[in-house]
């Protein structure tokens, strides 16, 4: 049996932290969605299509993982791609409580979808897509947060 687990977010952009979880989900499960959240209350630097591009280049090399968007309910696309997880990270305890709020919402609407959360390594617990970019718009650099093509992408959207 084909075990799938959904790794969602705005990928805003995609930061080492994220591949680290991606890269560490494949050891674990059959087939690892990364889905690229379409419906999102944040103020995305990146577009919808933007991200999900970026996402594709950054993970071109990572085995066992597809990238797609997803627009609606997490709880439904999940149920659609026939997933029997969704993956999230925790960096900080600050991450707890919003985490288990979404985590107690989605078993609602999909008590057959579990919710796994992974913390990313040392190197990358503190990094967010939000920091990146709070960071990138300062000129300051970011390239070991993230992959050389979101950093390349960071620089076109922050020009110095």
């Amino acid at each position: 049996m084909s075990r799938t687990i959904i790794y969602p977010g705005t990928f805003d952009p995609i930061t080492l932290g994220h591949v680290d979880l991606v890269r560490r989900a494949t050891r674990l499960f059959d087939h690892v969605i990364l889905a690229v959240a379409g419906d999102t209350s944040k103020k995305a630097l990146f577009t919808y299509e933007e991200r999900i591009s970026l996402c594709q280049d950054v993970l071109a090399d990572v085995g066992g993982i597809e990238v797609t968007g997803f627009k609606g309910l997490l709880a439904d696309f999940a149920i659609e791609r026939g997933a029997c997880a969704v993956l999230r990270g925790l960096r900080a305890v600050s991450d707890f409580e919003f985490e288990f709020q979404l985590a107690n919402m989605n078993r609602r609407l999909a008590p057959e979808i579990e919710s796994l959360f992974l913390t990313p390594a040392e190197q990358y617990s503190f990094i967010s897509s939000s920091l990146v970019k709070e960071v990138a718009s300062l000129g300051g650099n970011v390239s070991e947060f993230v992959h050389p093509l979101a950093d390349e992408a960071l620089k076109k959207k922050y020009p110095q």
